[in-house]
């Protein structure tokens, strides 16, 4: 269920750039204060075929899950938010995701293993999407508080075969469990 939603950079669900490639997501956060559970962000990226962009993921790929050849990788995972620069970083290479694919959707989930956490409740949290060392987005995830879980980008191939980038940091109330099953969903006005 979306909660909230609010744009990357005031480009929210505006076309940034075409014929995207290569795609560096990454989120970093601060430790939670001695005495606090940790908190644990998660990126997650689902696949959609082009016979159904609409439809459920073809697959998912997140923290104990890879995609079947390669081509969306998770470099790093953090349970903490502990360490140096960015704690999570997925790469997508798009331009080697099969033809079937039509769509992609990465999102951030909050682990929920210690009561309901939401993004208020995470200590200096952002997001940066990039192309090489062009960056696409950045985000502090102000625009959801509220949320569990939140989509920050969508990646849609067109006939010609070239991926276009849509911005947006959209909230949702879902677990991570139940967050890939809606990530990709239309968004209600």
């Amino acid at each position: 269920m979306a909660v909230e939603a609010a744009s990357t950079a005031g480009r929210g669900g505006e076309l940034v750039n075409k014929g995207i490639r290569k795609v560096e997501v990454a989120v970093k956060w601060d430790p939670s204060p001695t005495g606090e559970a940790p908190t644990d962000l998660d990126l997650v990226a689902a696949t959609y075929l082009a016979a159904d962009p609409q439809g459920d993921p073809d697959y998912v790929v997140h923290f104990d899950s890879r995609s079947p050849d390669g081509t969306i990788t998770l470099d790093r995972d953090s349970k903490t938010g502990q360490g140096f620069g960015w704690d999570e970083v997925m790469v997508l290479e798009l331009n080697r995701l099969d033809s079937r694919y039509a769509r992609v959707v990465v999102g951030v989930a909050i682990q929920q293993r210690t009561g309901k956490k939401t993004f208020v409740t995470v200590h200096g949290p952002a997001l940066r999407i990039r192309e090489g060392y062009t960056v696409l987005a950045e985000d502090d995830f102000g625009g959801v508080l509220g949320a569990t879980a939140a989509t920050v980008a969508e990646f849609v191939r067109d006939d010609s075969g070239e991926w276009t980038f849509y911005p947006g940091v959209h909230g949702y109330d879902a677990d991570p469990a139940a967050f890939p099953q809606v990530m990709g969903r239309p968004r209600e006005s």
